[in-house]
């Protein structure tokens, strides 16, 4: 297992340099805005000097015009690269994680389920990736204080020392909402990722509640979480909401503060009026916590949905060797393989061999851990220690070319990929042929059905209605089109008439010294057509040996339910 090389700690960083130019950019433009805003008061104050003693103001006004003009440019230059850099951010960032969860296999399903990755790439990706923007306009925003601190000390010193007595106690409640807003956000989105869960489990099994009449319950059930949705997201508000009045009762007292001794500055005669109207709005930026509270309550959203990603990313992604296989017939060999799932182990300690050119059908009761073999034996995933070798060589050392150039799959139900038929059979073929795509297709009897679609194979997928059969058949093409030394069918023909599963058997378990066959298999049939048969049981290998010699014993008669007792 390899770790993701921009996780989980280093992910901000990451997103923050894939922005790169732009987020420079819109620093500098925030920057630049921060300034002129900071140069406005002292040039409102130098013109109402000019104005009360008569002086010609012609140059300062336009100054001050100029001023308010560069401000909406450049507010508006803010506006689209935010947006800009937040589109691109968000676009990594989904590509990033999407790309590291397809190669994490079935662990990262197991661990955080379909929906709840769903909602991780869709809303938390969308809000991680406000964070370089919302980190400029942070920075900007302190920048107002700041200048505004340094303008009232240019002013007078005595300017900046009141207000400096009280900065204190803005920056201990900056920094307590800052804390308990990115513990509310992590809340409130981890509940949003437990519906989210629960409607993608909902959504797949739609059938089976209509059927069981049970909408009015499963409806209950995806909504159960929202009282706690509820309560997160107000308790996110009442500490935005407590920190903005904290901040608006000590942010006036500030204000009052360096006016008061503006005025009396004035009264001696140390300061102007245009001095004093600027003091007043120096002393407006400087206690600026509207703006930092929202700046910060963002980057604190942003924060707590980057680390959901980070979570993601975290997940070891298996990796590849430099090796390429040698010739050989597709011998496969688990040499002591444990797997576990969570704190339960799946497998244990499982060594099985497997002779190049023939077939295994691995058979067993729910729950025994055949599909997280076929698993294994794909390099699907890893096991948590041991070995599986294919022709003597350990899949980790392959390549990642030769792995998947050698190992073809099948599924009980297949994902369907590509826009029409065709597309979907040649699915990961580099080169495909339509001889060949055609070929595979009649060898899984899929064939006959695909030229009675509208245009064949041409028609697409979204307009081709199937039976469960037919895209179990359309499985097995792709699987057959593949190719490969070792071809592995997780309960493929289980949708399959009992007329369509022979004549399917009969070709793909054909004598073929170049391809090992591994079936998972859960009708007796099935087994019976395999050279030989692994029993699991308890996690364990309980017996191998051909059906005939394994059908003797009843609990393993048993596992076929009514055809054991048959």
């Amino acid at each position: 297992m390899t770790p993701s090389p921009d996780s989980p700690a280093r992910l901000p960083r990451a997103v923050l340099r894939h922005g790169g130019a732009r987020c420079a950019a819109l620093c500098a433009v925030s920057t630049a805005t921060t300034a002129a805003a900071l140069l406005l008061p002292a040039a409102l104050g130098r013109t109402l000097d000019l104005l009360l003693a008569g002086a010609p103001a012609a140059r300062w006004v336009a100054c001050c015009a100029g001023l308010v003009l560069l401000l909406a440019v450049l507010d508006g230059c803010a506006g689209v690269l935010s947006g800009t850099v937040d589109a691109r951010s968000t676009a990594w960032l989904r590509r990033r994680v999407t790309g590291h969860v397809l190669a994490v296999g079935p662990r990262a399903g197991a661990r955080f389920g379909a929906g709840d990755l769903v909602a991780r790439l869709v809303g938390s990706a969308a809000q991680a990736g406000t964070a370089p923007a919302a980190l400029a306009a942070l920075v900007a925003a302190l920048a107002g204080p700041v200048g505004g601190v340094v303008a009232l000390g240019l002013i007078d010193p005595w300017l900046a020392a009141v207000f400096l007595a009280g900065a204190p106690v803005l920056a201990l409640l900056l920094r307590a909402f800052a804390r308990d807003t990115s513990a509310c956000v992590a809340d409130y989105q981890r509940v949003q990722g437990r519906m989210a869960a629960a409607l993608a489990e909902a959504v797949g099994g739609f059938r089976t509640i209509r059927a069981a009449g049970a909408e009015d319950r499963e409806t209950a059930r995806i909504l159960a979480p929202l009282p706690e949705l509820s309560r997160a997201g107000h308790r996110m508000w009442r500490v935005q909401g407590r920190a903005a009045a904290q901040a608006v009762t000590v942010a006036p007292l500030l204000n009052l503060g360096v006016i008061a001794v503006a005025g009396l500055l004035l009264a001696r005669h140390r300061l102007s009026v245009g001095e004093m109207l600027a003091a007043s709005r120096y002393a407006v930026l400087a206690t600026g916590v509207g703006v930092l509270v929202g700046q910060l309550a963002a980057l604190s959203r942003a924060r707590a949905a980057t680390g959901r990603l980070a979570e993601v990313l975290s997940e070891p992604a298996p990796g590849y060797g430099t090796l390429g296989l040698p010739s050989g017939s597709g011998r496969l060999e688990l040499r002591n393989v444990t797997a576990r799932r969570g704190e339960r182990t799946v497998l244990d300690g499982i060594d099985l061999v497997v002779p190049g050119g023939t077939t295994l059908a691995v058979v067993g009761r729910s729950g025994t851990g055949k599909s997280l073999l076929a698993e294994l034996a794909g390099r699907l995933t890893d096991p948590d220690t041991g070995v599986v070798l294919l022709d003597g060589v350990p899949l980790h050392d392959l390549t990642h070319a030769d792995v998947r150039r050698a190992i073809s799959y099948a599924f009980e139900r297949p994902a369907l990929l590509g826009t029409t038929v065709e597309d979907t059979i040649a699915f990961g073929l580099t080169a495909p042929s339509p001889a060949r795509i055609r070929s595979a297709a009649r060898t899984a009897r899929a064939d006959g059905f695909v030229r009675r679609l509208p245009d064949g194979y041409a028609t697409r997928c979204a307009d081709a209605p199937r039976s469960g059969g037919e895209s179990q058949r359309l499985g097995l093409a792709r699987a057959f089109a593949h190719g490969g030394r070792l071809l592995i069918l997780d309960d493929a023909l289980s949708s399959l008439d009992t007329v369509t599963e022979h004549r399917i058997t009969e070709s793909l378990l054909a004598p073929d010294a170049g391809r090992t066959r591994l079936l998972i298999a859960h009708r007796a049939a099935t087994a019976a057509r395999a050279d030989t048969v692994a029993w699991l049981d308890g996690a364990r290998v309980r017996a191998v040996g051909t059906h005939a010699e394994l059908w003797r014993d009843a609990e393993y008669r048993a596992v076929f339910g009514e055809e054991g007792r048959a």
